[in-house]
């Protein structure tokens, strides 16, 4: 596991690299990947290597424990998606996010890494709350939100994504919530 960030039983994180344009185009590809996001569309491999990449990258320089890492399955190495959890516009908040190759849908992947981004970013002591956001007809991604502990906050309108459906739900776990509920991972390492 080269450079691994955090990793749970069955997963790991590793900061992203520039060689790693293949992976995101491919995760792109699928269009069932992107079906609430931006359906119908293509990777843009200019704007992937050009502007994405390199704002991931910086983001290590930055921090040490935010930012967007690349997902992968432990046992085989397999690249599955990406993570991140960075500072939102509000003070003292963090932003969880994920995206996965459909051939890692359904297998507890995104609620098991993403419990254990909430703890990771709980140990900051300037971060008092971690939220989450998805389109409203993204059922799969709220129950993750759900199943890691954050709680629905608010439906609002989205107009940063480009579908033609822009309603979104925010959910939200404070630190005295996570504290004090059972989605505190005990058993995670640090690379």
């Amino acid at each position: 596991m080269p450079d691994t960030f955090l990793k749970t039983n069955r997963l790991y994180l590793r900061k992203f690299t520039a060689n790693d344009l293949l992976l995101l185009m491919d995760l792109d590809s699928d269009p069932e990947v992107l079906a609430y996001l931006n359906p119908g569309s293509l990777p843009n491999e200019a704007y992937l290597r050009d502007t994405i990449l390199p704002r991931w990258i910086t983001w290590y320089e930055q921090y040490s424990d935010l930012g967007f890492w690349a997902a992968h399955e432990s046992s085989a190495g397999d690249f599955i998606g990406w993570f991140h959890l960075r500072p939102t516009k509000e003070p003292e908040t963090a932003e969880l996010g994920y995206r996965l190759k459909r051939s890692a849908w359904g297998k507890g992947y995104a609620t098991e890494m993403s419990r254990a981004l909430v703890a990771l970013g709980f140990r900051r002591p300037d971060i008092h709350q971690i939220e989450a956001t998805s389109m409203a007809a993204n059922k799969a991604s709220i129950r993750v939100m759900e199943k890691v502990g954050l709680r629905f906050v608010e439906h609002y309108t989205e107009h940063t994504f480009p579908g033609e459906d822009k309603r979104a739900v925010r959910y939200r776990i404070t630190r005295e919530q996570f504290e004090e509920s059972a989605t505190a991972v005990s058993h995670i390492e640090n690379g």
